[in-house]
């Protein structure tokens, strides 16, 4: 049994995380600025507190053998600072809580936003570069923090490792399902793109449980150490045929609109200038980074995960899409 802490617990991947740990018998604790008296119900222990708070993450550590840092702001709209405190000083202020407090594992919640550079990535790997370049806060964000949770790796101790799980979905989404399925019930859902573009998207119980594997094979001397990996369900999609069929057996309608990615990145850096100007409310339909995601291909080679952790996906797409269906379907009832 391992002394664990999982930052941003009670949020979509993180409470997988919480579930499977507390499953095989670990002990749990949960640091979160809401409240979740399911977690504590569960047997998890809740410590309320934000990770820009150094002292609150510092007390959250005390004693732990594993820290799962996962917490953080998503998004692909929103002030500098909005990214970049929870991502980078929460990323900053758990690496030195974890140093301090004498934490032996990190394993950190990354992106493969953060190498993406507008460009087609088809199996790539982890050697790709950063780019020079940033089109959203998000990304630049996210790959600052890797940087800091790799360059910490066998400093004071701690052991590092970064895993960049790829459009995390499933049952209890909170990001990715939920705008998708607004768009499309709003009759906003556009096609960009030729529609022949391919993309990983991750099951959310395998991607909490490559966690789990990375966080147990982890050690100073292993290949893990100070590494990155992408995580996948290793079966890459043709993105706007698989949303046509999630639609379909949801009962919705097909997408039907159709932009060209130069029209659809055009508008969106239109889009971009009028809500920073104008500092609207909410965020655009469409900024240039969404209109490259949406239609350029981006999937990855996830051969170094298997080989230094034994990661592979428990689940099928199509198991995974029938789970999915089938908690949607539920939820409206």
């Amino acid at each position: 049994m391992m002394k664990t802490l999982v930052t941003g617990g009670g949020g979509f991947l993180g409470r997988y995380i919480v579930e499977q740990l507390l499953a095989r018998g670990d002990e749990v604790t949960v640091l979160a600025r809401g409240h979740y008296p399911e977690l504590e119900a569960s047997g998890a222990k809740l410590i309320r507190g934000d990770i820009t708070n150094s002292a609150a993450v510092l007390h959250a550590c005390t004693g732990m053998e594993v820290v799962f840092h996962v917490a953080a702001y998503p998004g692909v709209w929103g002030t500098w600072d909005d990214f970049y405190h929870p991502n980078v000083i929460g990323t900053q202020n758990v690496v030195a809580a974890c140093q301090e407090q004498s934490v032996p594992k990190l394993v950190y919640t990354s992106s493969p936003s953060v190498i993406f550079d507008n460009q087609a990535h088809e199996g790539a790997d982890e050697s790709l570069p950063y780019p020079l370049f940033y089109e959203n806060f998000y990304s630049c964000t996210k790959a600052l923090a890797e940087q800091v949770v790799v360059k910490a790796n066998g400093k004071k101790g701690l052991a590092t490792v970064s895993l960049r799980p790829h459009l995390i979905w499933g049952p209890r989404d909170t990001q990715l399902l939920p705008r998708l399925l607004a768009r499309a019930k709003a009759g906003r859902l556009m096609q960009v793109g030729n529609g022949t573009n391919k993309v990983d998207i991750t099951y959310v119980e395998d991607a909490a449980r490559a966690h789990l594997f990375a966080a147990d094979a982890l050690q100073a001397q292993s290949p893990l150490a100070g590494s990155v990996y992408f995580i996948s369900q290793d079966e890459p999609i043709v993105l706007w045929s698989w949303i046509n069929n999630l639609l379909a057996q949801l009962g919705l309608p097909p997408v039907k609109r159709r932009v060209p990615l130069h029209l659809a990145r055009a508008i969106g850096g239109v889009m971009e200038f009028v809500y920073y100007t104008l500092r609207l409310r909410g965020e655009p339909q469409m900024t240039r980074f969404l209109a490259s995601v949406l239609a350029k291909s981006h999937y990855y080679d996830i051969s170094r995960a298997k080989r230094d952790f034994g990661y592979r996906p428990q689940f099928t797409m199509a198991e995974a899409l029938e789970r999915t269906v089938a908690y949607l379907g539920m939820s409206k009832k």
